[in-house]
């Protein structure tokens, strides 16, 4: 057996519940780290010596609650909590940390580690690599490697998170009222960007990241194992689930981009189909009607299609425009472009996408382009399409997406 490996899958699994359990213990970000990651690195050391313990969760957790306890009695950092405790025991300190770890606070302190990385005194940027960083359980070199950066960048972008934490004083509890509300949405958004950058890399030379796909999904899974009367978590992991069902087929043999009309629909993984769907399922039952649900929605739809002609374009146009409304997002309605010109013919497409070619907000964006292009060439304008393919690629930042926008211009044949 790999005990290193072990080690790294039960951190995986358990480290929001330890980081979550021990930041509401010490009240501190960095304590709560500074605990967990004594823990991992202690049965790194142990574990390929005495072997792989029955219970690995409970001796991370338990191996952490020994070391604080040893902080807390040695005067390192004392908890007002704990202040009335004085020299007391170690069997009492034991008997409040085996309460403060029980069972029943574990949903609560997950939940309040997700609120936390995604305070609103932190930037967006920060909020995904905090989240990677204590609830996914990344360590600084995978989220380097995840969003092509250094790994000082990203360690000084950690700290700086924990320290506007600290400066902000922000108190460790699950907000309340309108500020949870806004909260969920950063925590959701969080998981979503994460997801996002690994179904289509930025920059780089692979065309999907399945590793952090897989990620996000089980992210979307915690937060809505953690809040289930919230329809929008359901549908946020729906969402997910029935998106990464199509990875397989995304990616040719070489690496290359497959576009959905070429995919091979026995690829898609009828497993995360079912579970997407269900997941739905409980998010309108729920009575969710937000951007989730309907971008859940509209994947659901594709996943129920047996091929792009038998797909309901006219439908998802209809979600897409509902989701327009309810986001304001020109991207959405770029993408409502692409189902109307399969449900009514590329003109009504080219329509609406001619409407957005002046707007500031998608001048560099090269999807733009490329959805002008893809519905030219349907109309049989090649040449006006190679050009649009052609400007695509040049604002393209992912490399196997900019060889393939170059290889749809060429597909149209020599200008005239």
């Amino acid at each position: 057996m790999d005990e290193a490996r072990v080690v790294e899958q039960v951190w995986r699994q358990e480290s929001s519940r330890l980081l979550g359990a021990l930041l509401r213990i010490t009240r501190s970000v960095d304590r709560a780290e500074d605990l967990a990651q004594e823990a991992l690195a202690q049965a790194l050391e142990s574990w390929p010596r005495t072997g792989v313990p029955d219970n690995p969760a409970a001796w991370l957790m338990n191996t952490a609650k020994r070391r604080a306890i040893d902080q807390f009695r040695a005067g390192e950092r004392q908890l007002r909590a704990y202040a009335e405790v004085g020299a007391g025991t170690r069997e009492a300190y034991e008997a409040e940390f085996d309460e403060a770890l029980a069972e029943e606070h574990v949903r609560d302190d997950v939940l309040r580690l997700m609120f936390t990385c995604c305070h609103p005194a932190l930037t967006p940027e920060s909020r995904t690599v905090l989240t990677l960083r204590l609830v996914a359980g990344l360590s600084t070199r995978e989220i380097a490697r995840a969003f092509l950066s250094s790994e000082s960048t990203v360690a000084s972008r950690i700290s700086r998170a924990k320290r506007t934490l600290a400066d902000a004083r922000a108190p460790m509890e699950e907000p309340v009222g309108q500020e949870r509300a806004e909260r969920l949405d950063s925590v959701m958004s969080a998981v979503y960007l994460v997801f996002n950058e690994g179904h289509t890399a930025t920059e780089g030379e692979d065309w999907t990241r399945p590793d952090l796909c897989r990620e996000a999904v089980r992210l979307a899974a915690i937060l809505a194992s953690v809040t289930p009367s919230e329809p929008e978590a359901h549908a946020l992991l729906a969402l997910l689930e029935l998106q990464s069902s199509r990875l397989a087929s995304r990616v040719g043999p070489g690496g290359e981009p497959v576009l959905l009309a070429d995919q091979d629909r026995s690829r898609w993984d009828a497993d995360a189909i079912s579970r997407g769907t269900a997941a739905l399922d409980v998010a309108v039952r729920l009575g969710g009607d937000g951007p989730y649900v309907l971008q859940a929605a509209i994947a659901a739809e594709h996943a129920r299609a047996a091929s792009v002609e038998t797909t309901d374009w006219e439908r998802i146009a209809g979600l897409y425009a509902r989701l327009a409304r309810a986001t304001g997002s020109l991207v959405v309605e770029l993408n409502r472009a692409v189902a109307l010109g399969r449900a009514r013919g590329p003109e009504a497409g080219l329509a609406v996408v001619d409407d957005l070619m002046t707007a500031p907000a998608l001048a560099r964006y090269h999807l733009l382009p490329s959805v002008r292009g893809d519905l030219l060439e349907q109309l049989g304008r090649h040449d006006e399409a190679a050009a649009e393919f052609r400007r695509a690629a040049g604002l393209a930042s992912n490399d196997r997406e900019r060889a393939l926008l170059r290889a749809r211009a060429e597909a149209q044949g020599p200008s005239r």
